[in-house]
């Protein structure tokens, strides 16, 4: 393997590892619907309000990485729900599972040997595809971690035996 591939499959592999912290599908296992609106003291943001920054911000940096087409929500008013709580449990559901899309897209993308990493995106300032998998990288083990600190106060989060 070369060099190039090794890069792409590791840049794949870290969107959605727990070498240095949980994967999605870890922080959000057995969630409790009841809990997604909750903010607990301290905290700033639901549940729900995080899984939709993450999946707006995510869904954002695709769309941009691909699209010359795609424009950005306003920040940071459209970057966030406005309600601590989801209006269902299916829009619920639905910004799990597009997370998940998304996030799947992105590996796809980083991994695609007809795109060049270290091309300037020409819709952007300067960005290539692989500063934005590195910010998707980034901005989702931030929030990550803060949904694991959010499940800890509210007194949802596994502890080990």
């Amino acid at each position: 393997m070369n060099e190039e591939n090794q890069l792409r499959e590791q840049l794949s592999e870290f969107l959605d590892s727990d070498h240095a912290h949980v994967r999605f599908d870890q922080a959000m296992a057995d969630f409790p619907f009841d809990f997604a609106g909750k903010i607990p003291a301290g905290m700033a943001h639901s549940a729900w309000q995080l899984l939709e920054h993450m999946r707006i911000a995510q869904s954002d940096i695709y769309q941009f990485s691909v699209s010359a087409d795609h424009v950005s929500p306003k920040w940071p008013e459209e970057y966030w729900p406005e309600n601590s709580l989801p209006p269902d449990k299916e829009s619920w559901a639905n910004s799990i599972k597009n997370f998940k899309n998304d996030l799947k897209r992105m590996k796809n993308l980083v991994t695609d040997p007809t795109k060049d990493l270290l091309a300037k995106i020409p819709q952007g300032t300067g960005q290539t595809i692989l500063r934005e998998a590195l910010l998707v990288m980034d901005h989702n083990a931030y929030h990550l971690g803060q949904l694991i600190d959010l499940r800890r106060a509210l007194g949802i989060w596994p502890t080990k035996k």
